[in-house]
């Protein structure tokens, strides 16, 4: 009897680490990555239409054009790119389009040209910007915008352009995207073919007057190359909250132990000679306390299932069942979240006490919620369990 008592009251005492579920990490701050990180390159396909001023009500036939596939000019085409994502919100692209196109001429309006563009864009995934990184989000919404060059390959006729557009883009795996995009080109001077107001064929006697516009719909693939993910910073301040938490849980069981302690040798300096059933009844039937870290299921140190497991096999010999109790500390959380993480605690208890050989027919388990019966606080993140006949 008095080795159970002895070993029982020495074992409350804890001295290992607490396990966590997760560090606590920012949701906007990531780490660097080095500049040979998040690069990609994507392939797609387009269609397109070619728009010039002509066809906003100055036809070079005297009449009149409108609409925003005039003529039918649409045509099929390619695009490549190259990029990198310098933070989870803000990156760049090089990106080459080349399609033949149908021009519009006083000489032949119908006949076809060949152009490609070259555009550098600055691209901002607002997914990530408004809603905070996540590397396994499934759809990501990015606009773009930038500017470059042109060049009709047939007239070898170069002109410089602006361009936006929108991106659509879903996850498919880590290593490769599906996007949809739509974009618009705006040519600084007459380009496709037909010649300003001036009629005439020569590139230097152009109408410069005229603008030419570019519309498009891509459908693609990004393949990401290399480290293609960001680590979030880890979030300082809840970091500290949670190892205050930690060290006010031990402090919690180094308090459970001393009274312990105390009772027991109270207990031991006016116990009788003679041992009976009644005294030994008396000390199992006292709680057993499991404690918790802030907002967690998982028991803070393995060692305070020592006690526990002296409980169970008491309970397995003589045939006895065991109540857990699971409580949460009020001064956090709402009531709703109290009473989930009371039974949460609870469980995590009885099961703990499957894994000794308890049968679970023999184990009763309820959640208190919140309670302020403790001081610190942090005391009150616990589970009790106890023998009830």
């Amino acid at each position: 009897m008095k080795k159970l008592l002895i070993a029982l009251a020495f074992a409350g005492v804890s001295l290992g680490a607490s396990a966590q579920d997760s560090d606590p990490v920012l949701k906007y701050s990531v780490a660097t990555n080095s500049f040979w990180s998040n690069w990609f390159v994507q392939v797609g396909g387009d269609f397109n239409s070619w728009i010039s001023d002509q066809e906003h009500g100055r036809g070079l036939d005297g009449g009149d054009h409108y609409g925003l596939f005039a003529g039918d000019r649409t045509s099929w085409g390619g695009a490549i790119a190259l990029g990198k994502w310098f933070t989870p919100g803000i990156g760049l692209r090089t990106k080459l389009q080349a399609w033949n196109a149908k021009q519009v001429g006083p000489q032949n309006p119908t006949s076809k040209f060949n152009y490609w563009t070259l555009n550098e864009q600055v691209m901002l995934n607002l997914s990530n910007l408004l809603c905070g990184y996540n590397p396994t989000r499934v759809w990501n919404v990015i606009p773009f915008f930038g500017g470059g060059i042109s060049r009709n390959c047939d007239d070898n006729f170069y002109a410089m352009q602006l361009s936006v557009g929108l991106q659509s883009s879903w996850r498919l795996c880590k290593y490769a995207n599906i996007y949809v995009e739509a974009g618009w080109n705006r040519l600084e001077e007459d380009f496709d073919g037909a010649y300003g107001n001036t009629l005439k064929d020569s590139h230097v006697n152009r109408g410069w007057e005229d603008k030419d516009n570019n519309l498009y719909a891509e459908v693609g693939l990004t393949f990401n190359l290399g480290k293609s993910t960001w680590e979030k910073t880890p979030d300082v301040d809840a970091i500290k909250a949670l190892a205050q938490s930690q060290i006010d849980a031990l402090n919690a069981q180094l308090n459970d132990a001393n009274a312990e302690n105390a009772r027991l040798k109270n207990m031991l300096a006016n116990q009788k000679p003679v041992e009976t059933p009644k005294a030994v009844k008396e000390f199992i039937t006292t709680p057993v306390s499991v404690f918790f870290n802030i907002n967690r299921t998982n028991i803070a140190s393995q060692k305070d299932l020592v006690n526990v497991q002296a409980l169970a096999k008491y309970a397995k010999e003589n045939n006895c069942k065991l109540s857990v109790t699971g409580y949460a500390d009020s001064a956090t959380g709402t009531p709703a979240i109290n009473q989930k993480l009371s039974e949460g605690r609870a469980a995590t208890v009885t099961e703990e006490l499957v894994k000794m050989g308890v049968g679970r027919d023999k184990i009763t388990s309820v959640g208190k919620g919140g309670v302020d019966e403790l001081s610190p606080i942090s005391f009150n993140r616990r589970a009790t369990v106890q023998i009830t006949d």
